[in-house]
C-alpha cells in the first residue's frame, strides 16, 4: 500500500491504463530492502508558455507591419514605374531621331536628356535596394536605362567632335557676311530699315510668324494638355527673369499648380523652382506681368491678381457683363476670359450675352483691375481657336488643320477698325490654349497640348506700308 501512495504522490496516470503499463512507459522502479517499492516518475510540464505565445504574436505583428510597408513601396513605385515608362519612351524616340536626322544639337539638349536619364536611373536604385531577391522586369529596366546612358554619352562625343565644330565655322562665316552687308550698306547710301526697340510700337502690323520652336514639355507630363506659360515682360527687382508654367488639371479646367524660374536654364533643365498651389483657378487665359499672375477665377466671371512674392491674392474682381463657365470659350472648352499683356499693359478678352458672342476687348488698371475702356468686334468667339494682343491690336487665330494655325483676323483699337487678313503658320500638335505675347522680345509662347513652344513675329515697318496687304471691314 505505500508503494501505491508514492506513486499516487509521485505521479498520475489515466484510469484506463493499468499500473505495470504505466510503470513499463513512464516510470523506474526498484524494491529496497525492506520491501518498499521506490519509483520515479516523469510527468510532462503542465505550465502553458504564455510568454513564447506573446514573443510569437510581436514577432507576427511585427512581420504584418513590415509587409503592409513594402505593399506601399511597391504601389508607389509601380505608379513611379508608369510614368517613367512614357518618359522612356518619349527619350527613345528623342534619340532615334537624333541618330537618324542630320540636325544638330547643342550641349543643353544632351543635358536635359541626361537629367531625365539620371532620374529613372536613381529610380531604378531605389527599387533594387527595396526589392529583396532578383527581379526580372527591374533588372531589364535598369540595363535599357544604362545603354540609354550610354548612347547619350556616345552621341554627345560625336556631337562635340564634329557638329559643333561646324557650327563655329558656320557662325564665322554669317559674321564675315554681317560685316560685309554693314561695308556695303556704308558705301552704298539708300534708304535704311528702321531698328527694332523692343517694348516699342516703332513697327506696323504682324508680317509673318516663325516656325515653331520647342522649349519642352510641360513638368507634370503627358495628359496635362491644357495651360499657359510664359516670360515675365517686366520682372520686378531682385529678379532679372521670371519665367513660368502653369499646365491646368486633366479635365482642361482647373489650375492647381504652377511653377516659377529665374532663369531659362533652369525652367529648361527643371531645377530651382518655385512651385505653388492656386486652387481656384480656371483656364488657360493666364499671364504674368511685374511679378503677378492675372487669371479667371473659378466659376467665376471674376478675374484674380497674385502677387508671386508673397503667393498671395492681392485683388480679385468681376469683369462686368462677361460670360464664364465655358458660355462663349474659344474654340478649345474653359477660355471664356483670356488676359494679355502688350507694349501698354493689361488687356482682358471676353464675350458678353448683349455682343451675342462676339469678342469684347477691355483695358484693364494694373493695379485695381478696374476697366478703363471698352471695345466690342464683330468676331464671334467661339468660332477663334485664340488671341492675343500688339500694340492695341487684337489678332484672331483659327485651325486650318491638325498641322496649321492661321491669324486671320484683327481689330485696332487706336482706329476702331477691324479687318481679314491670312497669316498661316505651323504647330506642333493638334490644339492651341494659352497663347501669351511678349513685347520684350516679340514672341509668342505657346501651350500647344502640353508642349512648351515659342514664336518670333516679324512687323511690317510703318502702318503706311500696309494698305495693300490689309483690307479694311
Amino acid at each position: 500500500m505505500f508503494a501505491a501512495v508514492t506513486l499516487v504522490l509521485l505521479g498520475s496516470f489515466t484510469l484506463s491504463q493499468g499500473f505495470e503499463g504505466y510503470l513499463a512507459g513512464h516510470a523506474n522502479g526498484t524494491v529496497d530492502a525492506n520491501g518498499v517499492c521506490q519509483c520515479q516518475v516523469y510527468l510532462p510540464d503542465p505550465t502553458f508558455p504564455v510568454d513564447r505565445l506573446e514573443k510569437l504574436e510581436m514577432t507576427s505583428t511585427s512581420l504584418t507591419v513590415s509587409v503592409e510597408q513594402q505593399i506601399i513601396k511597391l504601389q508607389e513605385y509601380t505608379s513611379k514605374i508608369s510614368v517613367f515608362e512614357k518618359r522612356m519612351h518619349n527619350l527613345t524616340v528623342r534619340i532615334e531621331i537624333m541618330e537618324s536626322s542630320g540636325l544638330t544639337y547643342t550641349e543643353l539638349d544632351f543635358e536635359l536628356i541626361k537629367v531625365e536619364i539620371k532620374e529613372m536611373e536613381k529610380l531604378i536604385t531605389e527599387l533594387k535596394g527595396s526589392l529583396s531577391g532578383s527581379n526580372v522586369i527591374v533588372e531589364q529596366l535598369y540595363i535599357e536605362i544604362k545603354n540609354i546612358s550610354l548612347i547619350i554619352t556616345s552621341l554627345e562625343a560625336l556631337d562635340k567632335n564634329n557638329v559643333l565644330a561646324i557650327r563655329r565655322e558656320i557662325l564665322a562665316l554669317k559674321k564675315k557676311l554681317e560685316e560685309c552687308e554693314e561695308l556695303r550698306n556704308q558705301t552704298l547710301p539708300g534708304p535704311t530699315k528702321p531698328p527694332i526697340i523692343y517694348g516699342s510700337c516703332n513697327h506696323g502690323l504682324i508680317s509673318n510668324v516663325s516656325q515653331p520652336s520647342v522649349a519642352q514639355l510641360n513638368w507634370r507630363g503627358f495628359g496635362y494638355n491644357a495651360g499657359a506659360w510664359g516670360k515675365d515682360p517686366e520682372p520686378v527687382y531682385p529678379r532679372k527673369e521670371l519665367y513660368w508654367q502653369a499646365p491646368l488639371n486633366t479635365d482642361n479646367r482647373y489650375l492647381q499648380y504652377y511653377r516659377l524660374y529665374t532663369s531659362y536654364d533652369d525652367f529648361l533643365l527643371y531645377r530651382n523652382q518655385i512651385q505653388a498651389t492656386f486652387e481656384y483657378g480656371q483656364g488657360s487665359g493666364m499671364v504674368v506681368y511685374r511679378n503677378h499672375l492675372y487669371l479667371n477665377y473659378y466659376g467665376t466671371r471674376d478675374v484674380c491678381k497674385i502677387d508671386l512674392n508673397t503667393l498671395k491674392v492681392a485683388v480679385r474682381k468681376p469683369i462686368p457683363f462677361a460670360a464664364f463657365n465655358n458660355r462663349f470659350s474659344y474654340s478649345t472648352p474653359w477660355q471664356d476670359i483670356d488676359v494679355a499683356v502688350d507694349e501698354s499693359g493689361l488687356w482682358v478678352i471676353y464675350a458678353t450675352e448683349e455682343s451675342t458672342g462676339n469678342i469684347v476687348i477691355s483695358k484693364l488698371n494694373e493695379t485695381t483691375l478696374d476697366i478703363e475702356r471698352t471695345w466690342v468686334t464683330k468676331q464671334y468667339k467661339p468660332s477663334v481657336s485664340n488671341a492675343f494682343i500688339v500694340c492695341g491690336v487684337l489678332y484672331a487665330t483659327r485651325t486650318i488643320n491638325t498641322r496649321q494655325e492661321e491669324i486671320f483676323y484683327i481689330y485696332d483699337t487706336k482706329t476702331d477698325q477691324d479687318s481679314i487678313i491670312s497669316i498661316p503658320y505651323n504647330k506642333m500638335m493638334e490644339y492651341i490654349y494659352g497663347v501669351n505675347y511678349n513685347p520684350k522680345d516679340h514672341k509668342l509662347y505657346v501651350y500647344n497640348d502640353g508642349y512648351l513652344i515659342t514664336y518670333d513675329l516679324s512687323f511690317y515697318p510703318t502702318t503706311e506700308a500696309l494698305s495693300e496687304d490689309y483690307t479694311t471691314n
